[in-house]
């Protein structure tokens, strides 16, 4: 790829707002993820700039944990060709063989939120589950729901079916607040007791519900609600 290629896609934006020159200018965590993919891909497609791509990546990104999306997804996308599709994949291969942890153990409710920043500021909700093992590592993360601006809708059969697959011994649940504002609502508080109930009868422990956002989190079982 070439300058001449990569301006060709991004001549729209200011030169202050160009994915690149911020990265060498302020550094990779100035960036957002929209920027972060943007400069992954490098360039667009007849079409599709680089940004429109970058936004549908995002997109496919936020619906699925990043260790579920197989390369054949990438390519699902509309001016995504098998060659970008592979650099996504090799990149997102790479960042988990070399930053995350193969088996991650929670221990208390801050091992977990790592595992979940992710989705900490999304502008839609989403509710996930953490499937754990009886010595509380981490088989699988999934989004579960995904919601309007604040409220997603959760039944006890979408969490605990793929758990009960995987003879998951526990899960952790969690959900983002978009408004930044951690402390539950009252539909929180009755869904977690639903949740918690569900998971006695199916002889899976729900073992904490945690909601996260950018500025914390907060945890059930810390606050003595689980």
């Amino acid at each position: 790829m070439t300058d001449k290629t990569y301006y060709e896609n991004i001549t729209r934006l200011p030169k202050a707002e160009r994915p690149r020159e911020l990265l060498f200018e302020h550094g990779p965590e100035y960036l957002s993820d929209l920027q972060l993919i943007a400069i992954m891909l490098g360039s667009g497609s007849r079409g599709n700039d680089v940004m429109k791509l970058s936004q549908a990546v995002l997109e496919l990104y936020q619906q699925h944990p990043v260790e579920l999306i197989e390369p054949a997804k990438f390519i699902e996308i509309v001016g995504l060709g098998t060659a970008k599709a592979a650099q996504l994949s090799a990149a997102l291969e790479f960042s988990r063989r070399r930053i995350t942890p193969t088996v991650r153990r929670i221990s208390s409710p801050s091992d977990a939120v790592p595992i979940l920043c992710h989705y900490a500021s999304s502008k839609r909700e989403h509710f996930l589950s953490v499937s754990l093992n009886g010595a509380h590592e981490v088989m699988a993360l999934r989004v579960v729901s995904i919601g309007t601006l604040n409220r997603t809708i959760v039944h006890p059969r979408e969490v605990y079916s793929e758990p009960i697959a995987e003879h998951a011994a526990g899960i952790i649940c969690a959900h983002n607040h978009p408004s930044g504002n951690t402390e539950p609502s009252r539909e929180d508080i009755e869904l977690t007791e639903r949740l918690r109930d569900a998971g006695k009868i199916l002889g899976i422990n729900m073992l904490d519900h945690l909601i996260i956002s950018e500025t914390g989190y907060f945890s059930f079982l810390e606050h003595g609600l689980l």
